[in-house]
Protein backbone atom coordinates (compact mmCIF):
# COMPACT_ATOMS: atom_id res chain seq x y z
CA UNK A 1 0.00 0.00 0.00
CA UNK A 2 2.96 2.26 0.87
CA UNK A 3 4.86 1.30 -2.05
CA UNK A 4 1.90 2.01 -4.12
CA UNK A 5 1.44 5.16 -2.79
CA UNK A 6 5.05 6.19 -3.49
CA UNK A 7 5.33 5.11 -6.52
CA UNK A 8 4.13 8.10 -8.59
CA UNK A 9 6.23 10.55 -6.53
CA UNK A 10 9.40 8.82 -6.81
CA UNK A 11 8.33 8.53 -11.01
CA UNK A 12 7.74 12.54 -10.93
CA UNK A 13 11.15 13.24 -8.87
CA UNK A 14 13.04 10.80 -11.58
CA UNK A 15 11.27 13.12 -14.09
CA UNK A 16 12.22 16.29 -12.55
CA UNK A 17 15.98 14.77 -11.86
CA UNK A 18 16.08 14.00 -15.89
CA UNK A 19 13.77 16.65 -17.33
CA UNK A 20 17.28 18.67 -18.24
CA UNK A 21 18.47 16.01 -20.54
CA UNK A 22 17.86 16.39 -23.81
CA UNK A 23 19.25 13.55 -27.07
CA UNK A 24 20.19 14.72 -30.25
CA UNK A 25 22.62 16.97 -31.40
CA UNK A 26 23.15 20.61 -30.02
CA UNK A 27 23.49 23.09 -32.34
CA UNK A 28 26.23 25.15 -33.33
CA UNK A 29 26.30 28.18 -35.03
CA UNK A 30 28.10 27.65 -38.68
CA UNK A 31 30.67 29.89 -39.37
CA UNK A 32 29.87 31.90 -42.54
CA UNK A 33 33.15 31.98 -45.29
CA UNK A 34 33.39 35.57 -44.43
CA UNK A 35 36.42 37.27 -46.44
CA UNK A 36 38.72 39.37 -43.95
CA UNK A 37 38.80 42.07 -45.96
CA UNK A 38 36.78 42.71 -49.36
CA UNK A 39 39.73 43.74 -51.96
CA UNK A 40 40.54 39.25 -51.43
CA UNK A 41 36.34 38.80 -52.09
CA UNK A 42 36.58 40.98 -55.71
CA UNK A 43 36.33 39.73 -58.87
CA UNK A 44 36.36 40.87 -62.19
CA UNK A 45 38.57 43.63 -64.11
CA UNK A 46 40.47 45.46 -61.15
CA UNK A 47 40.16 48.83 -62.65
CA UNK A 48 36.02 48.65 -61.03
CA UNK A 49 38.27 47.50 -57.32
CA UNK A 50 37.84 51.04 -55.45
CA UNK A 51 39.31 50.71 -52.28
CA UNK A 52 37.24 54.00 -51.20
CA UNK A 53 34.00 51.97 -52.32
CA UNK A 54 34.46 49.39 -49.35
CA UNK A 55 35.17 50.82 -46.64
CA UNK A 56 34.94 49.41 -43.26
CA UNK A 57 33.35 51.85 -41.32
CA UNK A 58 29.82 51.93 -42.40
CA UNK A 59 27.05 52.11 -40.17
CA UNK A 60 24.11 50.37 -41.18
CA UNK A 61 20.86 52.14 -40.47
CA UNK A 62 17.39 50.33 -41.28
CA UNK A 63 16.25 52.99 -42.88
CA UNK A 64 19.16 52.89 -45.35
CA UNK A 65 17.44 55.05 -48.05
CA UNK A 66 17.12 58.34 -46.21
CA UNK A 67 20.65 58.65 -46.85
CA UNK A 68 19.71 59.84 -50.32
CA UNK A 69 17.68 63.07 -48.48
CA UNK A 70 14.58 62.92 -50.64
CA UNK A 71 11.44 63.49 -48.86
CA UNK A 72 9.13 61.89 -51.36
CA UNK A 73 10.90 58.64 -51.74
CA UNK A 74 10.57 58.76 -47.56
CA UNK A 75 7.10 58.89 -48.12
CA UNK A 76 6.89 56.03 -50.10
CA UNK A 77 9.13 54.03 -48.19
CA UNK A 78 6.72 54.27 -45.55
CA UNK A 79 3.61 53.93 -47.27
CA UNK A 80 4.66 50.83 -48.60
CA UNK A 81 5.68 49.41 -45.69
CA UNK A 82 2.47 49.73 -44.02
CA UNK A 83 0.29 48.58 -47.20
CA UNK A 84 2.29 46.69 -48.88
CA UNK A 85 0.82 43.06 -49.41
CA UNK A 86 3.43 40.85 -49.69
CA UNK A 87 4.33 42.75 -46.65
CA UNK A 88 1.51 41.92 -44.69
CA UNK A 89 1.52 38.00 -45.90
CA UNK A 90 5.37 37.98 -44.29
CA UNK A 91 4.02 40.00 -41.24
CA UNK A 92 1.20 36.71 -40.41
CA UNK A 93 3.51 34.46 -41.07
CA UNK A 94 5.28 35.90 -38.62
CA UNK A 95 2.71 35.87 -36.35
CA UNK A 96 1.52 32.68 -36.95
CA UNK A 97 5.33 30.81 -36.13
CA UNK A 98 5.28 33.00 -33.10
CA UNK A 99 1.91 31.52 -31.99
CA UNK A 100 3.12 28.26 -33.16
CA UNK A 101 6.02 28.33 -30.61
CA UNK A 102 3.33 28.68 -27.58
CA UNK A 103 1.46 25.97 -29.03
CA UNK A 104 4.63 23.58 -28.67
CA UNK A 105 5.85 25.50 -25.51
CA UNK A 106 2.66 24.45 -23.70
CA UNK A 107 3.57 20.77 -23.86
CA UNK A 108 6.29 21.35 -20.73
CA UNK A 109 2.81 21.80 -18.12
CA UNK A 110 0.29 19.69 -17.24
CA UNK A 111 -2.56 18.82 -18.75
CA UNK A 112 -6.34 19.23 -17.42
CA UNK A 113 -9.56 18.44 -18.28
CA UNK A 114 -13.08 18.96 -16.78
CA UNK A 115 -15.80 16.86 -18.08
CA UNK A 116 -19.84 16.79 -16.90
CA UNK A 117 -22.40 14.35 -18.15
CA UNK A 118 -25.96 13.90 -17.29
CA UNK A 119 -27.93 11.34 -19.18
CA UNK A 120 -30.40 9.01 -19.15
CA UNK A 121 -29.66 5.37 -20.37
CA UNK A 122 -31.31 2.15 -21.37
CA UNK A 123 -29.31 -1.12 -21.80
CA UNK A 124 -30.16 -3.62 -23.85
CA UNK A 125 -31.89 -6.93 -22.83
CA UNK A 126 -30.06 -8.77 -25.76
CA UNK A 127 -26.68 -7.05 -24.87
CA UNK A 128 -23.52 -7.99 -22.58
CA UNK A 129 -25.95 -7.79 -19.76
CA UNK A 130 -28.19 -10.47 -20.59
CA UNK A 131 -25.05 -12.93 -20.70
CA UNK A 132 -23.56 -11.99 -17.01
CA UNK A 133 -27.43 -12.67 -16.39
CA UNK A 134 -27.40 -16.11 -17.94
CA UNK A 135 -24.09 -17.00 -15.67
CA UNK A 136 -25.20 -15.74 -12.70
CA UNK A 137 -28.95 -15.73 -11.89
CA UNK A 138 -31.45 -18.43 -11.92
CA UNK A 139 -33.00 -19.55 -14.86
CA UNK A 140 -36.51 -19.41 -13.18
CA UNK A 141 -35.72 -15.58 -12.80
CA UNK A 142 -33.90 -14.87 -15.76
CA UNK A 143 -36.55 -12.79 -17.12
CA UNK A 144 -37.44 -11.23 -14.35
CA UNK A 145 -33.45 -9.59 -14.18
CA UNK A 146 -33.47 -9.10 -17.85
CA UNK A 147 -36.52 -6.85 -17.00
CA UNK A 148 -35.23 -5.25 -14.83
CA UNK A 149 -31.86 -4.30 -15.53
CA UNK A 150 -32.98 -3.29 -18.60
CA UNK A 151 -35.07 -0.44 -17.05
CA UNK A 152 -34.27 3.31 -17.57
CA UNK A 153 -32.02 5.24 -15.70
CA UNK A 154 -30.30 8.45 -15.01
CA UNK A 155 -26.60 8.40 -14.78
CA UNK A 156 -24.84 11.89 -13.12
CA UNK A 157 -20.97 12.25 -13.60
CA UNK A 158 -18.54 15.11 -13.24
CA UNK A 159 -14.71 15.42 -12.37
CA UNK A 160 -11.96 16.11 -14.03
CA UNK A 161 -8.32 14.57 -15.59
CA UNK A 162 -4.80 15.69 -15.02
CA UNK A 163 -2.11 14.56 -17.05
CA UNK A 164 1.47 15.43 -16.95
CA UNK A 165 4.57 13.91 -19.16
CA UNK A 166 8.11 14.36 -17.71
CA UNK A 167 10.03 15.27 -20.84
CA UNK A 168 12.57 12.77 -20.08
CA UNK A 169 14.53 13.05 -23.27
CA UNK A 170 13.96 16.40 -24.10
CA UNK A 171 11.65 15.99 -26.97
CA UNK A 172 9.37 18.57 -25.51
CA UNK A 173 12.55 20.79 -25.19
CA UNK A 174 14.23 19.99 -28.55
CA UNK A 175 10.33 20.66 -30.32
CA UNK A 176 10.65 24.09 -28.59
CA UNK A 177 14.04 24.86 -29.66
CA UNK A 178 13.27 23.81 -33.49
CA UNK A 179 10.01 26.40 -32.97
CA UNK A 180 12.25 29.00 -31.74
CA UNK A 181 14.19 28.58 -35.11
CA UNK A 182 11.16 28.64 -36.83
CA UNK A 183 10.37 31.93 -35.43
CA UNK A 184 13.82 32.90 -36.48
CA UNK A 185 13.41 32.02 -40.00
CA UNK A 186 9.63 33.72 -40.12
CA UNK A 187 11.55 36.83 -38.66
CA UNK A 188 14.53 36.66 -41.42
CA UNK A 189 11.50 36.59 -43.94
CA UNK A 190 9.90 39.43 -42.87
CA UNK A 191 13.41 41.26 -42.98
CA UNK A 192 13.74 40.09 -46.00
CA UNK A 193 10.64 40.71 -47.94
CA UNK A 194 10.99 44.42 -45.99
CA UNK A 195 14.20 44.98 -47.75
CA UNK A 196 12.71 43.31 -51.14
CA UNK A 197 10.50 46.19 -51.07
CA UNK A 198 12.45 49.08 -49.95
CA UNK A 199 14.60 48.05 -52.69
CA UNK A 200 12.03 47.99 -55.22
CA UNK A 201 10.30 51.23 -53.93
CA UNK A 202 13.58 52.95 -54.25
CA UNK A 203 14.71 50.88 -57.94
CA UNK A 204 11.30 52.19 -59.34
CA UNK A 205 11.41 55.79 -57.54
CA UNK A 206 14.50 56.46 -59.09
CA UNK A 207 14.24 54.67 -62.43
CA UNK A 208 10.74 57.10 -62.54
CA UNK A 209 12.60 60.17 -61.89
CA UNK A 210 15.18 59.41 -64.57
CA UNK A 211 12.20 59.03 -67.14
CA UNK A 212 10.64 62.21 -66.19
CA UNK A 213 13.99 63.58 -66.87
CA UNK A 214 14.50 62.19 -69.93
CA UNK A 215 10.78 63.45 -70.72
CA UNK A 216 11.88 66.86 -69.91
CA UNK A 217 15.03 67.09 -71.81
CA UNK A 218 13.03 65.81 -75.02
CA UNK A 219 10.07 68.22 -74.77
CA UNK A 220 12.84 70.91 -74.46
CA UNK A 221 14.60 70.07 -77.20
CA UNK A 222 11.08 69.62 -79.32
CA UNK A 223 10.60 73.26 -78.05
CA UNK A 224 14.00 74.25 -79.34
CA UNK A 225 13.85 72.18 -82.75
CA UNK A 226 10.17 73.46 -83.24
CA UNK A 227 11.85 77.21 -83.45
CA UNK A 228 15.11 76.53 -85.06
CA UNK A 229 12.86 74.83 -87.95
CA UNK A 230 10.67 77.69 -88.23
CA UNK A 231 13.54 79.73 -88.62
CA UNK A 232 15.38 78.22 -91.22
CA UNK A 233 12.26 77.57 -92.48
CA UNK A 234 11.40 81.21 -92.72
CA UNK A 235 15.47 81.83 -94.09
CA UNK A 236 14.82 78.93 -96.89
CA UNK A 237 11.64 81.41 -97.71
CA UNK A 238 13.98 84.68 -97.80
CA UNK A 239 16.69 82.49 -100.02
CA UNK A 240 19.34 82.75 -97.03
CA UNK A 241 18.90 78.73 -96.32
CA UNK A 242 18.59 76.02 -98.29
CA UNK A 243 15.30 73.93 -98.55
CA UNK A 244 17.60 71.22 -97.72
CA UNK A 245 18.44 72.67 -94.47
CA UNK A 246 14.94 72.87 -93.10
CA UNK A 247 13.92 69.60 -94.14
CA UNK A 248 16.63 68.03 -91.95
CA UNK A 249 15.85 70.55 -89.33
CA UNK A 250 12.41 69.01 -89.73
CA UNK A 251 13.53 65.45 -89.79
CA UNK A 252 15.71 65.80 -86.48
CA UNK A 253 12.09 67.52 -84.56
CA UNK A 254 10.38 64.02 -85.96
CA UNK A 255 13.09 62.28 -84.96
CA UNK A 256 12.51 63.96 -81.47
CA UNK A 257 8.85 63.66 -81.07
CA UNK A 258 8.44 60.43 -81.87
CA UNK A 259 11.02 59.19 -78.54
CA UNK A 260 7.84 60.76 -77.04
CA UNK A 261 5.63 57.83 -76.57
CA UNK A 262 8.09 55.02 -75.22
CA UNK A 263 9.27 57.30 -72.53
CA UNK A 264 5.76 58.08 -71.67
CA UNK A 265 4.84 54.39 -71.98
CA UNK A 266 7.98 53.99 -69.41
CA UNK A 267 6.53 55.96 -66.94
CA UNK A 268 3.54 55.01 -66.95
CA UNK A 269 4.39 50.95 -66.24
CA UNK A 270 6.83 52.69 -63.31
CA UNK A 271 3.92 54.59 -62.11
CA UNK A 272 1.94 51.35 -61.96
CA UNK A 273 4.26 49.41 -60.81
CA UNK A 274 5.02 52.04 -57.83
CA UNK A 275 1.20 51.53 -57.37
CA UNK A 276 1.50 47.76 -56.83
CA UNK A 277 4.54 48.25 -54.36
CA UNK A 278 2.42 51.09 -52.14
CA UNK A 279 -0.74 48.76 -52.09
CA UNK A 280 -2.57 51.37 -53.91
CA UNK A 281 -4.51 51.02 -57.36
CA UNK A 282 -3.43 52.53 -60.81
CA UNK A 283 -3.02 56.60 -61.27
CA UNK A 284 -3.62 57.00 -57.27
CA UNK A 285 0.27 58.38 -56.93
CA UNK A 286 -0.03 60.54 -60.10
CA UNK A 287 -0.06 63.92 -57.85
CA UNK A 288 2.88 62.46 -55.40
CA UNK A 289 5.23 61.99 -58.22
CA UNK A 290 4.21 64.81 -60.51
CA UNK A 291 7.55 65.94 -62.44
CA UNK A 292 9.24 68.63 -60.68
CA UNK A 293 11.05 70.93 -62.83
CA UNK A 294 14.62 70.59 -63.42
CA UNK A 295 14.64 67.38 -60.85
CA UNK A 296 15.58 63.78 -61.72
CA UNK A 297 17.85 61.06 -60.04
CA UNK A 298 20.36 62.42 -57.56
CA UNK A 299 24.21 63.45 -58.94
CA UNK A 300 25.34 63.06 -55.97
CA UNK A 301 24.51 59.81 -53.92
CA UNK A 302 25.77 59.03 -50.18
CA UNK A 303 29.19 57.92 -49.34
CA UNK A 304 29.41 53.95 -49.68
CA UNK A 305 30.43 51.85 -47.18
CA UNK A 306 29.87 48.56 -46.56
CA UNK A 307 31.39 47.69 -43.69
CA UNK A 308 32.80 44.58 -42.44
CA UNK A 309 32.45 41.55 -44.13
CA UNK A 310 31.37 39.25 -41.12
CA UNK A 311 28.76 41.94 -40.09
CA UNK A 312 27.15 41.93 -43.40
CA UNK A 313 26.78 38.12 -43.58
CA UNK A 314 24.88 38.44 -39.82
CA UNK A 315 23.05 41.05 -41.86
CA UNK A 316 21.36 39.67 -44.73
CA UNK A 317 18.01 38.22 -43.84
CA UNK A 318 18.96 35.11 -46.43
CA UNK A 319 21.57 34.07 -44.55
CA UNK A 320 19.98 34.40 -41.11
CA UNK A 321 17.25 32.83 -42.79
CA UNK A 322 19.03 29.59 -44.11
CA UNK A 323 21.08 29.77 -40.39
CA UNK A 324 18.08 29.19 -38.47
CA UNK A 325 16.55 26.73 -40.99
CA UNK A 326 19.59 24.95 -39.70
CA UNK A 327 19.27 25.18 -36.33
CA UNK A 328 15.43 23.93 -36.85
CA UNK A 329 16.85 20.68 -38.56
CA UNK A 330 19.75 20.12 -35.89
CA UNK A 331 16.83 20.38 -33.31
CA UNK A 332 14.28 18.24 -35.15
CA UNK A 333 17.09 15.48 -34.80
CA UNK A 334 16.56 15.54 -31.19
CA UNK A 335 12.55 15.17 -31.42
CA UNK A 336 13.34 12.36 -33.61
CA UNK A 337 16.04 10.39 -31.12
CA UNK A 338 13.78 11.29 -28.28
CA UNK A 339 10.90 9.03 -30.16
CA UNK A 340 13.24 5.99 -29.79
CA UNK A 341 12.86 6.42 -26.10
CA UNK A 342 9.83 5.28 -23.45
CA UNK A 343 7.46 7.85 -22.51
CA UNK A 344 5.90 7.72 -18.78
CA UNK A 345 2.66 9.84 -18.13
CA UNK A 346 1.55 11.08 -14.74
CA UNK A 347 -1.97 10.67 -14.53
CA UNK A 348 -4.71 11.66 -12.17
CA UNK A 349 -8.73 11.82 -11.78
CA UNK A 350 -11.32 12.66 -9.62
CA UNK A 351 -15.07 12.60 -9.86
CA UNK A 352 -18.46 11.98 -8.59
CA UNK A 353 -21.07 9.66 -9.93
CA UNK A 354 -24.08 8.83 -8.92
CA UNK A 355 -27.44 7.17 -10.34
CA UNK A 356 -29.81 10.05 -8.26
CA UNK A 357 -29.28 13.68 -8.30
CA UNK A 358 -29.62 14.31 -4.41
CA UNK A 359 -26.99 11.65 -3.87
CA UNK A 360 -24.55 13.63 -6.79
CA UNK A 361 -22.70 15.74 -3.87
CA UNK A 362 -22.39 13.05 -1.34
CA UNK A 363 -18.41 11.74 -0.60
CA UNK A 364 -19.36 8.41 -1.18
CA UNK A 365 -20.13 9.15 -4.88
CA UNK A 366 -16.53 9.74 -5.77
CA UNK A 367 -14.08 8.02 -7.36
CA UNK A 368 -10.50 8.80 -8.47
CA UNK A 369 -7.70 7.41 -10.42
CA UNK A 370 -3.69 8.07 -10.58
CA UNK A 371 -1.07 6.54 -11.77
CA UNK A 372 1.69 6.19 -13.98
CA UNK A 373 1.14 5.06 -18.01
CA UNK A 374 4.53 3.51 -20.02
CA UNK A 375 4.33 3.80 -23.85
CA UNK A 376 6.98 1.52 -24.83
CA UNK A 377 8.00 1.40 -28.70
CA UNK A 378 8.74 -2.51 -29.22
CA UNK A 379 8.29 -3.14 -33.01
CA UNK A 380 7.16 -0.60 -36.00
CA UNK A 381 9.20 -1.95 -38.76
CA UNK A 382 11.61 0.26 -37.94
CA UNK A 383 9.65 3.70 -39.01
CA UNK A 384 11.10 5.40 -35.86
CA UNK A 385 14.98 4.67 -36.84
CA UNK A 386 14.36 5.82 -40.51
CA UNK A 387 12.52 9.05 -39.29
CA UNK A 388 15.93 9.78 -37.53
CA UNK A 389 17.81 8.89 -40.54
CA UNK A 390 15.31 11.08 -42.54
CA UNK A 391 16.20 13.92 -40.25
CA UNK A 392 19.76 13.68 -40.54
CA UNK A 393 19.69 13.96 -44.18
CA UNK A 394 17.82 16.82 -43.95
CA UNK A 395 19.87 18.93 -41.39
CA UNK A 396 22.76 17.87 -43.88
CA UNK A 397 20.49 19.37 -46.81
CA UNK A 398 20.58 22.59 -44.62
CA UNK A 399 23.89 22.70 -44.08
CA UNK A 400 25.12 22.65 -47.79
CA UNK A 401 22.09 25.35 -48.08
CA UNK A 402 23.80 27.66 -45.45
CA UNK A 403 26.60 27.00 -47.39
CA UNK A 404 25.17 27.98 -50.91
CA UNK A 405 23.31 30.65 -49.33
CA UNK A 406 26.87 32.52 -48.17
CA UNK A 407 28.44 31.77 -51.90
CA UNK A 408 25.46 33.66 -53.55
CA UNK A 409 25.91 36.49 -51.03
CA UNK A 410 29.23 37.73 -51.81
CA UNK A 411 28.56 36.69 -55.50
CA UNK A 412 25.77 39.09 -55.16
CA UNK A 413 27.83 42.08 -53.50
CA UNK A 414 30.60 41.48 -56.03
CA UNK A 415 28.00 41.81 -58.83
CA UNK A 416 26.85 44.47 -57.46
CA UNK A 417 29.93 46.50 -57.14
CA UNK A 418 30.83 46.28 -60.38
CA UNK A 419 27.76 47.48 -61.63
CA UNK A 420 28.10 50.11 -59.44
CA UNK A 421 31.55 50.87 -60.43
CA UNK A 422 31.15 50.62 -63.88
CA UNK A 423 28.40 52.98 -64.36
CA UNK A 424 30.42 55.51 -62.18
CA UNK A 425 32.85 55.46 -64.32
CA UNK A 426 30.49 55.55 -67.46
CA UNK A 427 28.98 58.50 -65.88
CA UNK A 428 32.10 60.22 -65.38
CA UNK A 429 32.95 59.90 -68.61
CA UNK A 430 28.97 60.77 -69.67
CA UNK A 431 29.80 64.21 -67.98
CA UNK A 432 32.75 64.68 -69.42
CA UNK A 433 30.88 64.31 -73.29
CA UNK A 434 28.00 66.71 -71.79
CA UNK A 435 30.34 69.31 -71.19
CA UNK A 436 32.24 69.06 -74.82
CA UNK A 437 29.15 68.63 -76.44
CA UNK A 438 27.37 71.78 -74.88
CA UNK A 439 30.72 73.75 -76.35
CA UNK A 440 30.96 71.84 -79.01
CA UNK A 441 27.06 73.07 -80.18
CA UNK A 442 27.49 76.80 -79.30
CA UNK A 443 30.95 76.97 -81.38
CA UNK A 444 29.01 75.49 -84.60
CA UNK A 445 25.81 77.31 -83.63
CA UNK A 446 28.12 81.01 -83.72
CA UNK A 447 30.16 79.72 -86.77
CA UNK A 448 26.42 78.71 -88.77
CA UNK A 449 25.13 81.68 -87.75
CA UNK A 450 28.18 83.86 -89.40
CA UNK A 451 28.03 81.94 -92.74
CA UNK A 452 31.17 80.07 -91.51
CA UNK A 453 30.16 76.55 -92.00
CA UNK A 454 27.55 74.48 -93.46
CA UNK A 455 23.72 73.87 -91.31
CA UNK A 456 25.14 70.05 -91.04
CA UNK A 457 27.57 70.68 -89.15
CA UNK A 458 25.71 73.02 -86.91
CA UNK A 459 22.75 70.02 -87.01
CA UNK A 460 25.35 67.73 -85.96
CA UNK A 461 26.21 69.31 -82.97
CA UNK A 462 23.18 69.74 -81.89
CA UNK A 463 22.33 66.00 -82.15
CA UNK A 464 25.65 64.92 -80.27
CA UNK A 465 24.44 67.63 -77.32
CA UNK A 466 20.71 65.92 -77.61
CA UNK A 467 22.22 61.81 -77.09
CA UNK A 468 24.80 63.31 -74.48
CA UNK A 469 22.20 64.75 -72.48
CA UNK A 470 20.05 61.32 -72.79
CA UNK A 471 22.55 59.23 -72.16
CA UNK A 472 24.08 61.33 -69.16
CA UNK A 473 20.22 61.31 -67.84
CA UNK A 474 19.93 57.94 -68.28
CA UNK A 475 22.46 57.09 -66.70
CA UNK A 476 21.99 59.23 -63.43
CA UNK A 477 19.16 57.04 -62.47
CA UNK A 478 20.87 53.79 -63.48
CA UNK A 479 23.72 54.80 -60.66
CA UNK A 480 21.35 55.52 -58.48
CA UNK A 481 19.68 52.27 -59.24
CA UNK A 482 23.14 50.77 -59.04
CA UNK A 483 23.79 51.62 -55.23
CA UNK A 484 20.13 50.57 -54.25
CA UNK A 485 21.45 47.14 -56.00
CA UNK A 486 24.53 47.91 -53.20
CA UNK A 487 22.40 48.43 -50.42
CA UNK A 488 20.31 45.40 -50.76
CA UNK A 489 23.09 42.74 -51.53
CA UNK A 490 24.64 44.25 -48.19
CA UNK A 491 21.47 43.76 -46.40
CA UNK A 492 20.30 47.09 -45.78
CA UNK A 493 20.24 47.70 -42.00
CA UNK A 494 20.59 45.98 -38.78
CA UNK A 495 18.93 42.80 -38.16
CA UNK A 496 15.88 42.70 -35.24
Amino acid sequence: MRTSFFLPVLIFAAGCALAGCAVGPDFERPRASAPTDWSSARGGDASLHDPALVASDARSSDAWWKAFGDPVLDQLEAQAAAANPDLGTAALRFAQSREQRRATAAQRGPRVDVDATAQRQRPSENGTTSRTIDVLAPAERRDELVRLLSQPFNDYQAGFDASWEPDFWGRVRRSVEAADARVDEAAALFDGARLDVAAEVARHYFELRGLQRQLALTRGDIDAATERFDLTKARANGGMASDLDATRQQALLAELRSRLPALLEREAGTLDQLSLLLGQSPGSLGATLAAVEGEGPPRILPDLALGIPSDVARRRPDIRQAEARLHAATANIGVAVADLYPRITLGAGFAFESLHSGDFADWGSRRWSVGPRLDLPVFDMGRRKSVVTLRKLEQQEAAVAYQGTVLRAWTDIDTALNGYAAERERNERLAERERLSRDADRLADARYGHGETSYIDALDARRSLLAAQRDRAESDAQLAVRYVAICKAIGGGDPH
